[in-house]
């Protein structure tokens, strides 16, 4: 008889009786925790960047580096933890990954100066990356596609959760104490994620020989090319894009980097990322799913606290307690979506999840500058049906449907999808906003006129309000554009609103496409 004892990772990764082992799923739960600090750091930082550049007397172009360091190291980090996910194995790719965080942001809290902040930012984007794709890797090939359905919203939760409840969490923690604590609160954690990791996770072994023909080559062409985009999309709305220098720049090492980027990724023997994955025609519709999935994803994410600041003038505090609505929807709903994916085609799915969420960014163009959190709370419970809906069934579909050996490579591009998704979202957003604020002014203007008897009446208001107080004609009139200045930003909120809607409305009849994926209970899994 054969030993038992002897029986590899791989073997004893579907078991006939397709139960999942205590151990694994516990080890599982450790690395959910380790992708649910990663990719939480990305928003948790944003709420507080305000005190974070008062506290190392930035500037304000000083500080947006503190997200954009982070993001362009991550965007280059992620395909290339499928390589060395291979080369190391998941243990120890993931241990040096949630240790590399950890330290990363104890030396981030530690920062005295922006120079610093910058530089550990990137090093903390660049190694925390390693986790999000190696747990996605981990969920297809280590569990029985029986299983799918109960470890799909997992990650599935966590992807959504964590950027949602970001905004929340950093509020929270920097009114509690300070904003060098957003990075000290990843410490213990971080250390109990790396030794579980350790001592536990024993899904795969190492293949150190893929180290030898490792492709330099195509690391620089693809930190090249990534890097750039990243940096071109955030910073290009805000400098109109090709106006400014570093973004032009940017642009054209980006294209060039892109081009040999591509070209080294078909001729070199061992590519750093393997791109013939997209011949799978349920996994190239499920990545340009998930890119559109990002870009609302982020982009609500990102447009939601900017109206609540701007027009509400809600604090990061306020901006989190209303935007938790989405959180518990999603929290709630990942079950549902688990029992349903076991008994429902999931190409129904996910074009439901599209249409609900384009139904709740349909109720946000009518908004008005009085739209508090009853008159969100809809759409927000709306975009967290709809996003659960839309993402954990194509995860599925993507990554559950190509051969074991494929997925951690696969792994790493599905999620750079979703990051570039949304980098793009929040430019095409940034520059509605832009363009729509400078056309409604424009035509408020036109309209705003000393023959418009409610002009002039709410002229006359204010200056009888400020009556004594100075010169009441010139406040009035200040007062009056300030006014009208809100009326043109609160229609333009709208109009991005509107703009997702239809996005969503089209992008769900591209499920069409999609093959029907397998029963995930096959044969076996029926068998009892």
């Amino acid at each position: 008889m054969a030993d038992t004892s002897t029986a590899s990772p791989a073997m004893m990764a579907a078991p006939a009786s397709e139960r999942i082992a205590p151990k694994r799923l516990f080890a599982f739960i450790i690395m959910v925790f380790g992708m649910f600090m990663s990719i939480l750091d990305i928003q948790i930082v944003s709420a507080s960047l305000s005190e974070i550049q008062a506290g190392l007397s930035a500037s304000s172009s000083e500080v947006s580096w503190v997200q954009t360091a982070y993001l362009i190291a991550e965007v280059i980090a992620i395909p290339l933890s499928g390589f060395l996910s291979r080369a190391f194995g998941t243990r120890l790719l993931f241990a040096i990954s949630a240790a590399g965080f950890t330290a990363s942001s104890l030396l981030c809290g530690f920062a005295s100066t922006i120079e610093e902040m910058i530089l550990w930012r990137a090093l903390q984007g660049f190694l925390g990356a390693g986790m999000i794709p190696t747990v996605f890797a981990s969920a297809y090939t280590v569990f029985p596609r029986s299983k799918f359905h109960i470890v799909g919203p997992i990650i599935g939760l966590v992807a959504t959760l964590a950027p949602t409840i970001g905004p929340t969490v950093g509020g929270y923690i920097t009114d509690a104490m300070s904003w060098h604590w957003l990075f000290y609160i990843n410490v213990l954690p971080g250390i109990g994620i790396t030794v579980g990791v350790l001592a536990l996770v024993d899904f795969d072994e190492p293949h150190l020989e893929l180290l030898d023909r490792f492709d330099w080559w195509g690391l620089l062409f693809m930190a090249g090319f990534l890097g750039t985009l990243e940096y071109v999309l955030e910073e290009g709305p805000q400098y109109e894009w090709m106006q400014e220098t570093s973004v032009a720049i940017c642009a054209w090492i980006c294209a060039v980097s892109g081009v040999a980027f591509f070209w080294r990724v078909f001729t070199a023997a061992e590519p750093i990322v393997n791109l013939r994955t997209f011949s799978d025609r349920n996994f190239a519709v499920g990545c340009t799913l998930q890119f559109c999935i990002g870009i609302g994803l982020y982009g609500l994410t990102y447009i939601y606290p900017r109206y609540l600041a701007e027009v509400r003038g809600y604090s990061a505090l306020m901006i989190g307690d209303t935007m938790f609505v989405s959180g518990i929807t999603m929290f709630l709903v990942a079950p549902l979506v688990g029992r349903l994916m076991a008994k429902v085609d999931m190409r129904y799915m996910i074009a439901f999840g599209l249409v609900v969420f384009a139904l709740g960014s349909y109720q946000m163009t009518w908004m008005t500058r009085d739209y508090d959190f009853y008159e969100l709370l809809v759409p927000q419970i709306l975009r967290g049906i709809g996003m659960m809906f839309a993402m954990v069934p194509t995860n599925n579909v993507a990554l559950g449907t190509l051969a074991p050996e494929k997925v951690k490579n696969a792994s790493g591009v599905f999620n750079l999808m979703r990051n570039l998704g949304g980098a793009l979202g929040l430019a095409v957003i940034n520059t509605v906003l832009n363009d729509r604020t400078d056309l409604h002014i424009t035509r408020l203007q036109e309209r705003v006129t000393w023959g418009n008897a409610t002009a002039t009446e709410t002229l006359t208001m204010f200056m009888q309000k400020f009556q004594g107080l100075g010169d009441a004609t010139l406040m009035a009139m200040k007062q009056l554009s300030q006014l009208v200045h809100r009326q043109a930003v609160v229609m333009s909120f709208g109009d991005a609103f509107f703009v997702l809607t239809l996005f969503y409305l089209a992008l769900s009849v591209l499920v069409a496409l999609l093959k029907k994926p397998p029963s995930p209970f096959g044969a076996s899994g029926d068998a009892h």
